[in-house]
């Protein structure tokens, strides 16, 4: 019993420790995708206000930006795999352009997975939501829904979701290069321990080459 007992504790101490493998834990995107900070490392969090899993993510994905190193910088991006999506990713940039954005991101996951009150493909629903939480005129809110800014913002959006070739939500983006999620990783710790991971070493490659080349 004691060997059996030592034997699992040495295998769950090898799991913890265990580096995350390519293919597995984290892969690289479809395409690179540019970003918008190149002297920093940027992690693009894509998600679906719908999502659950995205709503479940916020929390410990909240503590892990808040401990970030000044190299690495951090957004969101709504995912937009579809048309189905894009009322909510409409919301999102609308709120951004409003700046009500800090306001109401958290509320607005509360409102569709705690108080169910709030259809996340009724755009209709949603400007009168972000009307009623933000006490602008309505015809100010439906302007930046419709606005070319979020047009623009939303095709944007939409690319980086198939460049990156997820397949689901919430997923990591990491430097335009990689992506890992819950899923890939086995769970939001894991996901975002993959992406530590994953920033180490672009980290280390980054001061690889800006080292003088030895002789």
């Amino acid at each position: 019993m004691k060997k059996l007992l030592t034997a699992l504790i040495l295998l769950a101490s090898f799991s913890v420790m265990a580096e995350p493998q390519m293919g597995k834990d984290f892969d690289r995107t479809a395409q690179t995708i540019n970003t918008d900070t190149p002297n920093k490392i940027e992690v693009i969090e894509l998600f679906w206000y719908g999502c659950g899993h995205c709503h479940s993510m916020e929390a410990p994905l909240n503590a892990w930006v808040k401990k970030l190193p000044a190299d690495v910088v951090f957004k969101r991006v709504p995912g937009l795999p579809h048309q189905a999506w894009a009322p909510m990713a409409k919301a999102y940039y609308a709120m951004e352009t409003l700046g009500v954005l800090e306001k109401l991101h958290a509320p607005l996951f509360e409102a569709i997975h705690t108080k169910k009150t709030l259809k996340p493909t009724d755009e209709k629903a949603a400007i009168d939501w972000v009307t009623q939480q933000s006490g602008l005129d309505k015809k100010k809110v439906e302007e930046a829904f419709g606005s070319f800014a979020t047009n623009t913002s939303l095709n944007r959006a939409a690319n980086i979701f198939r460049s990156s070739g997820v397949t689901g939500v919430p997923s990591l983006v990491i430097n335009g290069q990689f992506i890992t999620s819950s899923t890939m990783a086995g769970n939001n710790d894991l996901a975002l321990k993959t992406a530590d991971y994953i920033i180490t070493n672009i980290r280390a490659d980054k001061a690889k080459a800006a080292s003088p080349a030895k002789k």
